[in-house]
């Protein structure tokens, strides 16, 4: 598989986490490795850096592109971290990507995109037995609405109409049918119709929010005195987490476990826009471990 995807805030995350020679790296989202090889080629810290990704196709490809001695771990991050920390490691650098892959979204066959017709599957581990099919065929109406709102934030009004609609319609077999649907209920917009119902299944799907949620707290133990922690979020919901674990992380004194080194988050600038529009809705943050 080529490596069609492209890193977001590349050159804000080496200036963010500084590598040097010989320090330790965990990526808890390798995805294709864009990000890890640019650190690690800095590095030069193979044996005793990790790359995780709960995608196989991400995995498969990682092993082509580095080392054999590096470690490759196919889980999810929050049972990574957990597996880390059971082992002692630490490490001198951590970075976290929330995003969906450009190969995920754009290979149909994954389900994640309504500009490719695909079945509704949208699961990052494909180990997993939950789809989207599961959550648009057999999920009560009164379900759906709830999800939209809570994970898609969609309007109370607009929600329940789409889960009617949706129930309605069933069986959707496809990410057209599904965009389809929903498109012809929604009034001309700047963003497509269905991406907020797309965001919220995709995140029920494969537990994403829940999954930051544990895992924020942990990831302190694993970093080293004056290690660097950066995270790369896309959506408000991911932020508001990750923006409300800095701040109280940070909020004790000398106590704390993190000093905040971004009072408002890096966004991409307009030349990465042009290379990479997906970029448009990144945000990082970053802190240090004290």
């Amino acid at each position: 598989m080529k490596n069609h995807h492209i890193p977001v805030l590349l050159s804000e995350v080496l200036a963010s986490l500084a590598p040097k020679p010989n320090e330790k790296y965990l990526d808890l989202t390798a995805g294709y490795g864009g990000h890890a090889s640019e650190i690690l080629d800095v590095t030069q810290q193979f044996k005793d850096s990790v790359l995780v990704d709960r995608d196989d196709n991400a995995i498969n490809y990682l092993k082509t592109k580095f080392p054999p001695e590096t470690t490759l771990m196919h889980m999810d991050f929050y049972g990574a971290v957990l597996q880390l920390l059971e082992s002692g490691k630490t490490f001198d650098m951590i970075l976290a990507d929330f995003g969906v892959s450009s190969p995920q979204l754009d290979e149909k066959d994954r389900g994640f995109s309504f500009k490719n017709d695909g079945p509704l599957d949208m699961r990052m581990d494909r180990r997993q037995h939950l789809t989207a099919s599961d959550i648009v065929n057999k999920y009560s109406e009164r379900d759906l609405a709830e999800i939209f709102v809570r994970y898609g934030e969609e309007s109370n009004g607009r929600a329940k109409m789409l889960a009617r609609e949706i129930v309605t319609h069933r069986p959707i077999d496809t990410t057209g049918q599904l965009a389809d649907l929903i498109a012809s209920k929604s009034k001309h917009s700047r963003i497509h119709p269905a991406t907020k119902v797309f965001q919220a299944i995709r995140i029920v799907v494969n537990g994403e929010l829940e999954e930051i949620e544990k895992t924020l707290p942990l990831l302190p133990k694993l970093l080293n005195k004056n290690g660097r922690l950066a995270i790369i979020t896309f959506h408000s919901l991911e932020d508001r987490l990750v923006k409300d674990y800095f701040k109280e992380a940070s909020s004790h004194g000398e106590e704390s476990e993190l000093t905040v080194l971004t009072k408002k988050p890096i966004v991409a600038d307009a030349d990465e826009l042009v290379i990479n529009p997906r970029a448009r809705s990144s945000k990082l943050r970053v802190a240090v471990r004290n």
